[in-house]
């Protein structure tokens, strides 16, 4: 067994994975997995559920390391998940901090705060934040930590569409202003196609496609192209056309 989930990594690789093997009772949940990308590359990962897609995330994460094969990370990688995981009894410029080395000062939060439109709520109790404001705080813990990487696990799945939508925005425009890696892990076939550089299809616990998107940003989802690579992408999954016609914008799984 060859485990390595914190580097070193070359100039050329963001993530590097060789071989990567991840059991469950007896059971490959992912099974002899390669996956590279880049540094600045943004990677969205579609595929049903159960098929490894956030298992994956968590070990590029270093949450479970439980594994066979290599992984190779930067250092300095964040996670967001679907849920904001704020702790109700800290308010939110100190859930921001939560985690950093040091005794990191308030202006570090409020700078990340105020990058994702959140500075004025943060002396807010996460209580009373909104789905989309919740969010956008778990995004702004993740930032703090200026990451090479950045994992984001279906970070937009309990929100309304109209708060969707701008939350995909505002990751699309963190993504660029940062220039860090970032993996996405999301069910939404349309969204995939909205962010992503390339997108990639996981089954049966392997990569099982990917698809370059070569379409201008920002991106329009009534362009001709858009909804081709949509739909190349969606029969990919196994979604046929009279389905396809049914499912308009939802996320698929």
């Amino acid at each position: 067994m060859a485990t390595d989930v914190h580097g070193p990594l070359t100039s050329r690789s963001a993530i590097r994975v060789e071989g990567l093997t991840r059991s469950f009772d007896g059971r490959k949940v992912i099974d002899d997995l390669h996956l590279d990308v880049v540094p600045g590359e943004f990677v969205a990962l579609l595929g049903r559920s159960g098929c490894g897609k956030s298992t994956l995330l968590r070990i590029l994460a270093g949450l479970d390391r439980d594994i066979e094969g290599t992984v190779l990370v930067p250092r300095r990688k964040a996670v967001a998940f679907q849920s904001p995981r704020l702790m109700p009894w800290k308010k939110v410029w100190r859930n921001v901090l939560l985690g950093l080395p040091g005794k990191p000062e308030r202006s570090v939060a409020r700078q990340a705060l105020e990058e994702v439109g959140l500075g004025h709520r943060s002396d807010a109790w996460p209580k009373t934040l909104s789905g989309g404001e919740a969010q956008r705080a778990s995004l702004a813990r993740a930032l703090v930590r200026e990451p090479d990487l950045l994992l984001l696990d279906e970070p937009f799945g309990a929100l309304d569409a109209l708060t969707r939508i701008k939350a995909q925005r505002l990751v699309g425009e963190l993504w660029q202003r940062r220039g860090c890696a970032v993996l996405l892990v999301t069910h939404d076939v349309e969204e995939a196609v909205l962010l992503a550089d390339r997108v990639l299809v996981m089954d049966d616990g392997v990569i099982a496609h990917e698809h370059r998107v070569d379409l201008d940003r920002p991106r329009d989802i009534t362009d001709p192209r858009f909804a081709a690579l949509r739909a190349a992408l969606l029969e990919r999954l196994g979604v046929d056309s009279a389905r396809r016609s049914d499912l308009n914008q939802a996320p698929l799984f």
